[in-house]
């Protein structure tokens, strides 16, 4: 958490463009998640166990493990957007609280 702050939240231009790419990986990592996660329990509801052993179970785990890093993506996003907010309405641009 040291090494973010002080690498990426105390440099408002690389907090910006982590805060983009966060943004993205966020987005990106929701929409397959709700995508594929669908047609895995429908897979998983139709065949049973056999589905399971066919590669439905890895797929989900696969799909917590996305679920997780879209969480941490997320968790990025905000920390970044609450410095740039806290810049440009307090206008401390050196200080990272």
């Amino acid at each position: 958490m040291q090494w973010f702050r002080r690498t990426v939240l105390s440099r408002l231009w690389l907090t910006y463009i982590v805060l983009g790419l966060s943004f993205l990986a966020s987005g990106v990592g929701t929409i397959r998640l709700f995508y594929t996660l669908d047609a895995n329990l429908k897979l998983i509801f139709e065949h049973g166990w056999m589905a399971l052993m066919d590669g439905g179970a890895a797929q989900f785990v696969e799909l917590v493990l996305t679920a997780y890093l879209s969480l941490l993506a997320y968790i990025v996003f905000k920390a970044c957007e609450y410095r740039l907010s806290h810049w440009v309405v307090d206008g401390h641009p050196h200080q990272t609280h």
